[in-house]
C-alpha cells in the first residue's frame, strides 16, 4: 500500500505530540512536516507533498476561511481535517463551505481521531459526534445586527477598510486571538461565513456600523431632543479616540440619535450616498487628506447637508475656505462641548 503523507499543523508543540503519538498507530502513514503557524504551513505545502493535512485553524497568522479556501483552491486533492477546540456551529460551518474534508473536536477520544483521519482519507466526510445538532439548526437564526458591541462596528470598519487581522489587531490595541474571536462572533450574528461577505454585508446594510446614541449614555441631563424620525449623524475624524469621545457626548444630548463614523474621504462619501446624514462633523486635517476637499464632495451628493468643520488647529484661512465651501460652522475642537453639539442637533431637528 502507498505511503500516507500527513502534515501536521498546530501552534501547541504539545499537542502535535500527541496527534503524532495517536497516528503511530495508523499503518502506511508518515508525518512529513510539522508547522505552528500560517506562513510555515504554506510553505510545508508547497516543499512537501502531503495526501493530507490536519490541521488547527487558530493558529498564529492563519486566516481560517481565506486561508482554507486558498489551499483548497492550491491543493485541491489534498485532504483537510481541521482539528480545533472550537464547537462554534457558525465556525465549523463556515470552515465547511471553505472545502475541508471533516472538523473534528480535540477534547473527543485520540482513537476517534484515528477514525476521523480514515475517514477523509477513504474520501469521507468527518463530524465529531457533538457537532451534529448544532449544525442542524444552522441558518435559522436570524441577523441580529443591533446587537453589535461598538468594538465589533469597529473591526467591521477596519475589516471593510481591507485590514489583516494583524492589522487591526494593532489599529485596536486587541491580540490577534482577541480579533479573530470578536470576527467569529461578527459573522454569526451576521449571518455570514467569510470576511469577503462580511464585507459585502455592511455594502448593502451600512446601518450595522451605526452607533446608537444611548449606548455612550453616561447620565448626563439635557433637555430632551424630539426624536420624531430619528436623526443621523456623521463623523469623519481620522483619530479614532476623538471620534470615540464625540460619539459618547453625543450619545449624552441625543441618545436616540444614530451616528457613523469615517476615518477619509473615501468612507466618507461612500457613507453620505448611502445614509443621508443630517449633520456631519468634518476634520479639516485627514492625515494627508483635505478635510475642506471632503466637505464639497459631501455637499455635491447632497447640497442641502448641514456640515460642521472641526479642527484642534485652528486658521482663519481654513475658515474662509470652509464657509465658502458650504461649511455651516467652524469649530475649535476645544469648544465643541456637550452643551454645543445640543445646539447644533436642536436646530437639525427643528
Amino acid at each position: 500500500m502507498a505511503e500516507v503523507r500527513i502534515i501536521l499543523a498546530d501552534d501547541h508543540a504539545i499537542v502535535r505530540a500527541g496527534i503524532r503519538n495517536a497516528l503511530q498507530e495508523m499503518d502506511d502513514l508518515v508525518i512529513v512536516a510539522e508547522v505552528g503557524d500560517g506562513p510555515s504551513l504554506f510553505k510545508a505545502l508547497s516543499e512537501t507533498e502531503a495526501d493530507c493535512v490536519l490541521i488547527d485553524v487558530t493558529m498564529p497568522d492563519f486566516d481560517p476561511i481565506p486561508s482554507i479556501e486558498k489551499i483548497r483552491s492550491r491543493y485541491p486533492v489534498m485532504k483537510v481535517l481541521v482539528v480545533s477546540a472550537y464547537d462554534d456551529d457558525f465556525y465549523v460551518q463556515g470552515l465547511l463551505g471553505a472545502g475541508v474534508n471533516g472538523y473534528h473536536l480535540k477534547d473527543q477520544p485520540l482513537s476517534d481521531l484515528r477514525l476521523a483521519v480514515q475517514r477523509v482519507l477513504d474520501g469521507g466526510r468527518w463530524l465529531s459526534g457533538s457537532l451534529i445538532d448544532k449544525l442542524i439548526s444552522y441558518g435559522e437564526s436570524t441577523v441580529q445586527a443591533s446587537a453589535l458591541t461598538t468594538r465589533q462596528r469597529e473591526i467591521l470598519r477596519f475589516l471593510q477598510q481591507g485590514l489583516d487581522n494583524q492589522s487591526i489587531a494593532r489599529e485596536a490595541g486587541l491580540s490577534v486571538g482577541t480579533v479573530e474571536n470578536h470576527l467569529t462572533r461578527i459573522y454569526r450574528q451576521l449571518n455570514v461565513q467569510s470576511r469577503l461577505e462580511a464585507v459585502r454585508f455592511v455594502i448593502d446594510h451600512p446601518e450595522v456600523l451605526a452607533s446608537p446614541g444611548q449606548a455612550a449614555v453616561d447620565g448626563a441631563s439635557f433637555p430632551e431632543i424630539p426624536a420624531g424620525e430619528g436623526i443621523t449623524l456623521l463623523l469623519v475624524d481620522d483619530n479614532a479616540r476623538y471620534r470615540c469621545e464625540l460619539r459618547r457626548m453625543i450619545g449624552r444630548v441625543c441618545p436616540h440619535a444614530l451616528v457613523y463614523e469615517a476615518e477619509n474621504t473615501r468612507e466618507a462619501v461612500s457613507l453620505a450616498e448611502r445614509v443621508t446624514p443630517q449633520l456631519v462633523f468634518i476634520d479639516v486635517i485627514l492625515r494627508e487628506e483635505n478635510g475642506i476637499s471632503c466637505l464639497r464632495r459631501i455637499k455635491a451628493i447632497s447640497p442641502q447637508l448641514r456640515v460642521v468643520l472641526i479642527s484642534a488647529y485652528p486658521d482663519r484661512e481654513f475658515h474662509k475656505l470652509g464657509v465658502d465651501a458650504g461649511a455651516i460652522a467652524f469649530i475649535d475642537k476645544k469648544n465643541l462641548d456637550a452643551d454645543t453639539l445640543h445646539q447644533m442637533i436642536s436646530d437639525v431637528v427643528s
